[in-house]
């Protein structure tokens, strides 16, 4: 007999079911507040861990707020289960690395630089160039668990394709951002990006794991995950939603003079997500990946950890740059666009699962 709770759609939860329009939210209120008090915004914009650090004291807090409960989540003992069925993970990777971040170049290049060259200037160009660099270089990872739950995709799998992410984005974010901006003639100071992804990846990644290892060893694992990890759910929410009215607020003189921007900037951020996800879905398809691999493995390549492109935005060209106005952007477009492709990936399940039943 057929399982009841299978007929039943799965749906987000209630937060992130209204994502875009709490962002839409978030950026009517800082649009306010950086136009009606532009002196508490410009002290707000200026405070720094240090002169020069280019690293904003409130939003930086906040982003880490928001990076270490997702790496909480990250088990790095179920990797070696993957080892007699790599395929997927093989597919995932090579999209993730060989292809986003090169093809998000080009596509910003194509679009910033020659397409709307009317409306944007050559520096304004470089600036957002570079922001949709840094917003592929990293791949999802907190809310690729969201899209594959709703794509009924393999937990564990999923799991390991965002520990192995977290792992290669260490050693191979900075070199990728540095080599992609200097290709787009945008300059990258690396002492800037290597403390980036040490305050924003490494700590934050070291905090979880030292975090998580510790608590399952003196409370369980049922314990850390419906008694502890939920009540980081809250403080992600409110760390998400300040980080992005205070953005805005920086933002503020940018956005009222060129709203068009944000319509360009999500241009490129569109055609990239399909463009991303299909390939990866149609070479999981062709190397006869198990659908529950596929459609997570189309996701991740498909969707961006936006918090930490914010963050190393943020601390790269400032709060207030094209930069970090093209990452805020990803987080506009991420949740409408993304539940789009897991209903592609849920409508065509039938066609792909004729495929693998063909050996």
């Amino acid at each position: 007999m057929s399982h009841d709770s299978s007929v039943l759609p799965k749906r987000l939860a209630f937060f992130e079911r209204y994502l875009t329009l709490w962002v839409l939210l978030c950026m009517a209120v800082g649009l306010a507040f950086g136009k009606l008090l532009p002196e508490v915004t410009a002290n707000l914009s200026q405070w720094e861990f240090g002169q020069g650090s280019q690293v904003n004291v409130p939003i930086g807090v906040l982003l880490w707020l928001m990076i270490y409960p997702m790496m909480l989540k990250v088990d790095f003992s179920a990797i070696g289960g993957i080892a007699r069925k790599p395929k997927g993970l093989i597919v995932t990777l090579f999209v993730n690395w060989l292809i986003k971040p090169f093809s998000m170049a080009l596509l910003a290049w194509l679009f910033m630089h020659h397409v709307f060259a009317a409306w944007i200037s050559p520096d304004v160009a470089r600036d957002y160039t570079a922001g949709l660099i840094i917003l592929a270089a990293a791949p999802c990872t907190a809310m690729v668990f969201v899209w594959s739950y709703l794509t009924d995709g393999d937990p564990v799998y999923t799991l390991v394709q965002v520990a192995v992410n977290d792992l290669i984005m260490l050693v191979a974010f900075a070199p990728i951002v540095m080599f992609l901006c200097g290709v787009a003639n945008v300059v990258v100071p690396a002492k800037v990006l290597i403390t980036s992804v040490v305050v924003f990846i490494v700590i934050p990644l070291t905090a979880g794991w030292l975090t998580r290892t510790a608590l399952l060893k003196s409370h369980g694992k049922e314990w850390f995950e419906k008694n502890f990890l939920p009540k980081f759910h809250p403080v992600m929410i409110c760390a998400l939603l300040l980080t992005l009215v205070l953005i805005f607020a920086f933002q503020a003189e940018n956005l009222t003079k060129r709203w068009l921007a944000v319509l360009l900037i999500a241009v490129p951020i569109l055609i990239q997500v399909y463009f991303n996800s299909g390939l990866t879905y149609l070479l999981m398809w062709w190397f006869k990946v198990p659908h529950n691999v596929a459609s997570p493995g189309a996701l991740i390549g498909a969707s961006n950890f936006f918090e930490l492109a914010v963050a190393v935005a943020i601390t790269l060209f400032g709060p207030g740059s094209g930069a970090a106005l093209a990452t805020v952007v990803g987080v506009l477009v991420e949740v409408p666009v993304m539940l789009s492709v897991c209903r592609v990936c849920n409508q065509s399940r039938p066609w792909y699962q004729r495929r693998i039943a063909k050996d």
